[in-house]
């Protein structure tokens, strides 16, 4: 490549093919290595759009104008023309700020907000997510269930949008929307049967300091059929989190708490705490995380400790 250009005379070609599509010609159309400044060349080719591409000359040398933006016209052209290819698309996410990524878990017992969902069994979780540099964001989640332990059904499938982002130095922000989805859940709720789905919003706030973070954050469930069967009881979850990073090792150190006050407790007073301490180890995109869960509340109706009783609980994950 030039690094710079003396002394351009104007000059149009009129080619069938972009810079960055010239390659996939090779076996089919010969190119002279050299134009003269007001000559033009006309190619043809059925899948090929034929653009008009500004030029400088310099002695025999024919060099693409650089005050153009040439990966946007790549860019446009690979989308008109077929299928993007890496390089293409990593352009593109460039231009549009968008970008995609993906997670994937294995745990050995699927716990929310200190309930077990999946019967003390290994639960299989993943999702999608979207998001743009303006800290809009969007996803899907889902995970296995024991569709014998509360009803749900044997999977859960979560859909979610909001926008995160940092607020100040060492201040982050977010908030969004939830919906919980029971496709198959069981149909025990007398006024919807099957239906145990209900949505909530939740907003957080996150600080940080060296290698110390925390978190503390609030979900609101409003009174809807999917969390009692009359459709009238809501549900709050407060709830803080804490982590330090051990310099100069792969390990992260975590606490959690929690308070739930509705419909989402198994006590007598329909308030229960949950918390957990854990430690992390992070080796490239993948996590190896042990921790030890439990939740507390006034006579937990929980005959047995199906849903509540304490457990140690190990997750391999990974994020793309």
């Amino acid at each position: 490549m030039l690094t710079s250009i003396r002394s351009p005379l104007a000059a149009s070609i009129t080619i069938g093919v972009l810079l960055s599509s010239a390659p996939a010609l090779a076996g089919n159309t010969e190119v002279s290595s050299s134009v003269d400044a007001g000559e033009s060349i006309s190619l043809e080719h059925s899948d090929i759009q034929i653009i008009d591409l500004p030029v400088a000359n310099e002695g025999s040398a024919t060099l693409l104008d650089p005050s153009i933006d040439w990966s946007a016209q790549s860019a446009a052209a690979a989308r008109a023309n077929g299928p993007v290819d890496e390089e293409a698309a990593s352009s593109l996410g460039e231009e549009t700020g968008i970008s995609f990524s993906a997670n994937v878990a294995l745990t050995t017992e699927y716990r929310f907000r200190g309930i077990n969902l999946s019967g003390g069994e290994l639960a299989i979780q993943g999702g999608f997510d979207v998001s743009h540099t303006s800290g809009l964001y969007a996803g899907v989640w889902a995970s296995n269930l024991d569709e014998d332990t509360v009803g749900y059904g044997s999977i859960e499938l979560d859909i979610y949008g909001g926008w995160s982002g940092n607020l100040t130095e060492g201040l982050t922000g977010d908030v969004g929307f939830i919906a919980y989805t029971y496709p198959d859940a069981s149909g025990i709720n007398t006024v919807v049967p099957g239906n145990f789905d209900y949505y909530e919003g939740y907003a957080s706030l996150g600080f940080s300091l060296g290698p110390v973070s925390s978190t503390v954050g609030v979900a609101y469930a409003p009174g809807q059929v999917g969390l009692d069967f009359g459709g009238e009881r809501d549900n709050l979850y407060v709830y803080t989190d804490l982590s330090a990073s051990i310099p100069d090792t792969p390990l992260t150190l975590n606490a959690h708490l929690g308070y739930t006050d509705g419909s989402l407790t198994f006590t007598n007073d329909s308030k229960a705490f949950d918390w957990s301490v854990g430690v992390d180890v992070a080796v490239g995109p993948a996590t190896l995380s042990a921790a030890y869960i439990d939740v507390e509340g006034d006579a937990i109706n929980d005959p047995g400790g199906v849903f509540t009783d304490d457990a140690f609980v190990v997750t391999l994950s990974a994020s793309f």
